[in-house]
């Protein structure tokens, strides 16, 4: 698969955790997003972080910081069209920043699995991850039009598309999410 881009979604509101920015909640000495960095980054050809509020922390990484061009935190398509328009490449790997067990062959897997749908998913064998995605540069129109439409619903979208599952077996906890301060709080190593 030519020309890869990776992509941290970080732009949430994070109401769960109180409205903390979840990217940037310490786990284990670092930030929750580079957990999800060090995994896909031998993954990718090039990696961006998708985030709206706390741009200047973000930014001292080094890498791309792209906020949503919808107003109002509209939810992670907003985030996946905004990277899709501020970014030239043919494929985009998204992720949500507070995955921090991301597997180090999910990009093979996806790949190995997508054949030609323009986009594939996550499931653990229990649960749908729909922001767990590899998907294709040429669904953007129909991404910017679902989401002028009004639609926020990411599941919908990507089966609309013709988009499919791709199934982890047995690795339910490489998917696992930190979205509450008790998680975050029983993740830690002590």
């Amino acid at each position: 698969m030519e020309n890869l881009t990776g992509a941290i979604l970080a732009g949430g509101r994070a109401t769960r955790m109180g409205g903390q920015d979840k990217g940037l909640l310490q786990l284990n000495g670092k930030p929750l997003w580079q957990h999800v960095a060090s995994s896909l980054l031998p993954q990718v050809d090039c990696l961006v972080i998708s985030a709206n509020r706390n741009i200047e922390q973000y930014q001292q990484s080094g890498f791309s910081v792209i906020t949503d061009t919808l107003a109002d935190f509209p939810g992670p398509l907003a985030g996946i069209l905004s990277v899709m328009q501020a970014v030239e490449s043919d494929w985009y790997l998204f992720c949500p920043c507070d995955t921090p067990n991301i597997p180090s062959d999910l990009v093979a897997c996806l790949q190995a699995r997508i054949h030609d749908a323009p986009a594939a998913w996550v499931n653990d064998g229990q649960r749908d991850h729909p922001t767990l995605c590899l998907i294709n540069r040429r669904v953007a129109p129909l991404l910017a039009a679902y989401l002028a439409s009004g639609e926020r619903r990411v599941m919908v979208f990507l089966k609309q598309i013709g988009g499919h599952a791709v199934l982890f077996n047995d690795r339910t906890h490489c998917f696992a999410n930190v979205n509450t301060p008790d998680d975050l709080e029983q993740w830690q190593v002590t």
